[in-house]
């Protein structure tokens, strides 16, 4: 079907508007929301851009005074708006869902053509979606999850490191480990569960059963999440728990007397205004499908069932206000259910197996430069030792390694930083995450590798096969570090052509039957002719642009990177938590400048600049217009450690933001933006002694963010708030923690 986007596009090209003119006004409609199309007249109405086109206004976001299109263009943009409105929703071409699955009683050439796919030998309907369930068959989506595949590889991973079979059917609901993790808002890699917004409200919420999970998968969506406070309040307090009508007693307990799961808006259209269960479901589906016509017939039934059923008129009228919102987004229990038990399956991993959990976390996201990156740093907070890539080492995906046979060099060498180990087991880079280095590479390399070890480049270019780890391989393996044992990497990659030629000459020797005396035994080897160059390391710097390429992320150590430690204390949002919700909100990011790129400006030849900066585990692109560049200009240069603050923006699949302010970063000086308060939780049993020590040392760090002590009081947590208030660096967090022990102060 052809959408606002496409519907532009294919106008714009009939009318002969030039591309990048059509191209600029398309990527002006924004994406679906919650994946619900909105028409692109409503998009004309609220987008100021698109708004301004259409009404002959050139629109420049910075600037404040817009200048008129031209009466030909601004007619021929009007035209070319107005007729992609009346061709919006109309067919544009055949395509096949990624999940659809159809069901038919009978053999389905009764029900429907059949034809195969244009590029593709699966059997497809010629019907569409809408149409084959009109026909009488049955329409299913079979999505597929990652996190199915982690949590089934981490099984694999606990099986073989320990001989312990996990049945993720059998593991107890009521894991105390795992609801403190959660609580703790350590949601990396859980399902559902690891967004910035979800993990604020988890760790506001401590839930302690999967009920709470259930509830939160279910409200957080545009239309129930208005609830989740209440919902927070009446779970610590279950005396506020009230019901709008006393008969919804009867079906919302679980519910917490609030609109939580789609049963919930049905049982009230059925008890409350008269439904039966046939209309109840036909109710459900006007108003997931947002059909105007059906609601506005659907609003006079329930109003008028309601006061039937002994609601006066103000009443009924409140309670349909309360349910047309979040209707349209609600989830069944069933489906609330299900997403909550793999959240919890995914959680409970990570707290008794995170060695496991985070290597199959790792191995499922190897293409992904960004999420491996998040990954590594999720390790590092754990204690994890996560390995570098290494030849000798390492497999096709990561996997677990005995840290007790590495000397202290090797330790040293570990990405993430870990001083202290939390096990004695890390996990060890995989090769298949190194860019251009292709599985059947790395087969060679581990068929030849077998239960002997390469003990130079010579002897890795003599025995893997050169067709498949070809010099570009080899280069990729040593930018990346995988060859550090053999050498320096500019000796490495200086000798390399030299080591190939003459491994070459060696096996062409062979192949061709020269042989020698000490050929004949296989354990003595002569020293090979190749020797590698004596030659000084390359400068840090080419290092680290090596390994951002080929890995995603550095496994030296940047000058910058203790600036990073703390920055996020400074930032409204880490760069790998951006999404879609975000679009066209204020966010301050911060990072270190890694690429600027400096243009003028066809209109006014204006210098501005499009700069790219990285947090340490993502980047994000940022555009600095002229007025902007002309204030900062002189904080733009790499390997400067900036804030930036501006409105996000999504080109494509991209984000970007259009940046309003820069600020050197300076973790004296830069204000502390990320967090509200500060929770210390209490062990039972501290005596006086302790809580006075506590006092003392949290009045040496004073601030503005308030702080919360909780005390446990028989079954519930007594929550005390303090008088005063404190600055949440983490010299305050190591310090609470020599004191009360890890993991008692939250930063929330």
């Amino acid at each position: 079907t052809r959408m606002g986007r496409a519907a532009i596009r294919d106008v714009g090209r009939v009318l002969n508007v030039p591309y990048g003119e059509v191209d600029k006004i398309a990527k002006l409609v924004p994406p679906p929301k919650q994946g619900f199309h909105i028409p692109l007249a409503e998009h004309i109405k609220h987008v100021p851009e698109l708004a301004a086109i259409y009404k002959g206004i050139s629109y420049e976001p910075q600037s404040k005074n817009p200048t008129s299109i031209s009466n030909s263009a601004n007619s021929q943009y009007k035209k070319m708006l107005d007729l992609a409105i009346k061709v919006e929703g109309t067919v544009r071409h055949a395509s096949v869902h990624a999940a659809g699955v159809v069901i038919a009683p009978d053999d389905i050439r009764k029900f429907t053509p059949i034809q195969r796919e244009a590029n593709g030998d699966k059997i497809i309907t010629q019907y569409d979606m809408g149409a084959v369930e009109d026909a009488g068959l049955v329409k299913m989506d079979f999505l597929g999850i990652r996190n199915l595949s982690i949590l089934g590889r981490a099984v694999e991973y606990v099986e073989k490191n320990t001989n312990k079979r996990v049945d993720l059917d059998k593991i107890p609901l009521d894991d105390q480990k795992t609801y403190e993790l959660l609580a703790r808002g350590e949601t990396m890699g859980v399902f559902q569960l690891s967004s910035e917004g979800m993990t604020k409200w988890l760790i506001e919420l401590r839930p302690t059963k999967i009920t709470d999970l259930s509830a939160m998968v279910a409200l957080y969506r545009p239309g129930p999440m208005g609830s989740i406070p209440d919902y927070i309040e009446r779970a610590h307090h279950p005396e506020k728990i009230k019901y709008f009508d006393p008969r919804m007693k009867d079906y919302m307990q679980l519910s917490l007397g609030l609109l939580v799961y789609q049963e919930d808006v049905l049982l009230t259209a059925i008890n409350i205004a008269g439904y039966s269960w046939l209309e109840a479901d036909k109710f459900r589906k006007a108003m997931g499908k947002k059909i105007p016509a059906e609601m506005a017939k659907q609003k006079e039934h329930f109003i008028t069932g309601a006061i039937e059923n002994g609601l006066n008129e103000k009443k009924a009228q409140e309670l349909w206000t309360l349910i047309e919102p979040f209707a349209a987004y609600g989830f069944p229990k069933a489906h609330a259910a299900s997403y909550a038990i793999v959240a919890y399956q995914t959680a409970y991993m990570k707290a008794n197996y995170p060695v496991e959990f985070m290597t199959a976390v790792m191995t499922a996201e190897y293409g992904d430069t960004d999420k491996i990156a998040e990954a590594m740093e999720e390790s590092k907070r754990m204690g994890i030792v996560v390995l570098p890539p290494d030849v000798n080492s390492s497999e096709v995906g990561f996997k677990i390694e005995d840290l007790t046979n590495l000397n202290y060099e090797d330790l040293s060498r570990s990405i993430t930083g870990v001083e202290r180990p939390a096990s004695n087991q890390g996990i060890r880079f995989g090769l298949s995450a190194i860019k251009n280095v292709g599985i059947g590479a790395i087969e060679s390399i581990l068929k030849a590798r077998n239960n002997k070890a390469f003990s130079s480049l010579y002897d890795l270019c003599l025995r893997v096969d050169t067709r498949l780890v070809n010099r570009k391989t080899l280069e990729s393996l040593i930018k990346a570090g995988a060859l550090d044992s053999f050498g320096t990497r500019a000796s490495l990659l200086i000798g390399l052509d030299q080591c190939l030629e003459e491994a070459h000459k060696s096996s062409k020797s062979k192949n061709s039957g020269q042989t020698s005396l000490f050929d004949l035994d296989e354990d003595i080897q002569l020293e090979p002719s190749f020797k590698l160059p004596e030659v000084e390391e390359m400068e840090l710097e080419k290092l680290l642009i090596f390994e951002k390429e080929l890995l995603g992320f550095y496994l030296h150590e940047p000058p910058y990177v203790k600036k990073l430690v703390n920055i996020d204390q400074f930032t409204s949002i880490r760069i790998s938590q951006i999404a879609d919700e975000h679009i066209s909100q204020k966010l301050t990011v911060g990072g270190v400048i890694v690429e600027v790129k400096k243009i003028f400006t066809k209109k006014s030849n204006s210098e501005m600049a499009f700069v790219k900066i990285f947090d340490g585990t993502s980047e994000i692109d940022t555009v600095v217009f002229p007025k902007t560049y002309d204030e900062f200009k002189n904080l733009l240069f790499k390997e400067e450690v900036v804030l930036i603050s501006g409105k996000l923006d999504k080109r494509e699949e991209s984000f970007s933001i259009l940046v309003d302010n820069i600020e050197k970063f300076d973790a004296e000086n830069s204000i502390k933006i990320n967090f509200r308060a500060i929770e210390i939780e209490v062990p039972l049993g501290t005596d006086g002694a302790i809580f006075q020590k506590l006092n003392t040392t949290l009045r040496k760090y004073p601030g503005a963010s308030p702080i919360s002590v909780l005390i446990p009081s028989g079954d519930k947590i007594k929550k005390i708030n303090l008088a005063f208030t404190v600055s949440p660096d983490l010299e305050l967090v190591k310090s609470v923690e020599e004191i009360l022990g890890p993991n008692s102060i939250r930063l929330i």
